[in-house]
């Protein structure tokens, strides 16, 4: 049975996110678009535990990581992931991993 994003340690992390990392490339080779995202998402996920939840604010803005000129407002943490809305509007509130966002400059 496979552990957890939670349950791993640093180095496992790493070792998870380079296989899939791996995975990822080969589906893009091979044109195989829907496993490509799905590797995508989960690399986001496993980025997220390495990161530090405490370092993202609430009420703060990010730019959505692969996703230019899109930001994202924090209400607020759970876990990895952020709780919030798109500054862009039109949609409810929604769950980003905590790796999909970086600093507004």
């Amino acid at each position: 049975m496979e552990k957890r994003y939670s349950d791993m340690s640093t180095y496992e992390l790493k070792q998870e996110i380079a296989q899939l990392t791996e995975k990822a490339r080969k589906a893009e080779q091979l044109g195989i678009v829907n496993e490509f995202a799905v590797l995508e998402r989960k690399i986001m996920m496993a980025k997220s535990y390495l990161l530090d939840p405490n370092t993202f604010k609430k009420g703060e803005i990010y730019e959505v990581e692969g996703d230019p000129g899109v930001y994202f407002k924090i209400d607020y943490i759970d876990g990895v992931f952020a709780w919030g809305y798109r500054i862009s509007g039109g949609k409810p509130i929604e769950a980003l991993p905590v790796a999909m966002l970086k600093a507004v400059k």
